[in-house]
């Protein structure tokens, strides 16, 4: 079997076999096959596409790449949520400790920030002493002991993605559905779940645009998912403007908190993130109708149970539970300083990537994969699409360190002002199943 022979016929627009795909993910893995064939097929299949089958094949053996997770230890369905990801999506911190405190095992393996856009596992870092690289032992053990268990990708986990993901990333390559889902699905298959729920974000300021693009990725994930027996939902969420009204680590684990204690539920954040846990409880079997599933949701929050989930969560795995009831024990920045509107008017839209660089700028997060975080610094969102705005009024609060100038006009430029705007309360475009 020739590498060559396998570009070829991609460019051609032939379909590969399952050999084949397994011959190449071996080859990129060990370092047989060079960097550049790998590079060359990669984008062979951005442009010809690859059928369901190839994707399945793909998938498969870039879960096999790797070590499995064996979670047969753990009583009961395992249910996972993977969410494609924006600026202010922090749904996994409210919603795994909701699901594992109504008895459905939630395990999650998350990733961190690159970029404009944040990562789950280091917003769950600004909880001090948070161990947030859990060994196989201890992964199990938090699951078995608070139904929650939450660590960053460990390298024996399909580790033929990583490789392949750092070719894609410098060859213009990452762009292309089956690759997507492919990197997505192999990882949550060889993490041992037994169901999984998507959130794939569409949006200007989400990684697809248009909802036709959300939709074929949804399906394709969907479609891949339930060929090796896994149970699938999808839900497609609009992403236009940043979810919530944090930016920035340590503030995203306070609204959290909030949402947990009962604070801020009509907001689109909480109300994405509980339709999230009720549809993992039902796939989980804790109820059998959604609306059953919702009112399970909204009893962990009135009793407390989902905030006491996440605070055994931190302690088992070594953080300052303290933290979660006085936020003065997080990280904190050195100034605030306040950014007003210099006009007023009606708010038609906030552009999320502008913010998440801007946080980034601060420090917030990473340009490059080695930059250490400031976990303490970020910006609160002060103002939501449709609301109307005076001049003078507060648009954001700025958390940063104490030597860095805060320049009023980078974010008052973020927000666009209309005549007469309204609110956009679909924040459920599409389901999937």
């Amino acid at each position: 079997m020739r590498m060559y022979d396998l570009i070829y016929s991609k460019k051609l627009g032939g379909a590969l076999s399952a050999e084949e795909i397994a011959f190449w993910v071996r080859g990129a893995s060990d370092g047989s096959i060079p960097d550049e064939q790998s590079a060359a097929l990669l984008m062979a299949i951005c442009w010809r596409g690859m059928t369901t089958e190839e994707t399945l094949a793909l998938t498969l053996a870039m879960r096999d790449s790797g070590k499995r997770l064996d979670l047969s230890s753990v009583p009961g369905l395992k249910v996972d949520k993977h969410s494609t990801g924006g600026v202010g999506d922090k749904t996994t911190l409210i919603l795994g400790p909701i699901v594992a405190a109504c008895g459905v095992p939630c395990p999650m393996f998350s990733g961190r920030g690159l970029g404009h856009t944040g990562g789950t596992v280091d917003k769950f870092a600004a909880i001090p002493g948070l161990k947030v690289e859990l060994s196989e032992a201890e992964f199990l053990r938090s699951l078995a002991e608070t139904g929650f268990a939450n660590s960053a990708q460990t390298a024996d986990i399909a580790p033929a993605d990583k490789k392949l993901y750092a070719l894609r990333d410098v060859t213009a390559t990452v762009e292309s559905i089956p690759l997507i889902t492919a990197s997505i699905m192999s990882k949550k298959l060889a993490g041992g779940a037994d169901a999984l729920v998507l959130d794939v974000k569409c949006g200007p300021t989400a990684f697809m645009k248009t909802l036709e693009d959300a939709t074929a990725l949804a399906q394709s994930m969907v479609d891949v998912g339930k060929a090796h027996g896994m149970q699938m939902r999808a839900l497609i969420t609009r992403m236009d403007a940043p979810l919530g009204w944090a930016i920035g680590n340590a503030l995203e684990v306070m609204e959290c908190v909030e949402i947990l204690r009962g604070e801020h539920g009509d907001s689109e954040l909480a109300q994405m993130s509980f339709r999230l846990a009720a549809e993992m409880l039902v796939m989980g079997g804790a109820a059998t109708s959604l609306e059953a599933a919702q009112a399970l949701v909204q009893a962990t929050i009135s009793k407390g149970t989902a905030l006491e989930t996440l605070r055994r969560f931190v302690a088992l795995n070594g953080g300052d539970a303290l933290a979660l009831d006085d936020f003065s024990r997080l990280p904190q920045p050195g100034q605030v300083v306040e950014v007003r509107a210099d006009r007023a008017g009606n708010v038609a839209a906030i552009d999320g990537r502008a913010l998440g660089i801007l946080a980034m700028d601060l420090g917030a997060g990473r340009r490059d994969r080695n930059d250490i975080l400031d976990l303490g610094v970020g910006i609160r969102v002060l103002t939501r699409v449709g609301q109307r705005v005076e001049k003078g009024d507060v648009l954001f609060e700025v958390f940063a360190k104490a030597e860095v100038n805060i320049f009023s006009s980078f974010y008052q430029d973020t927000i666009t002002f209309s005549t007469n705007s309204k609110a956009c309360d679909d924040w459920l475009l599409a389901t999937i199943s």
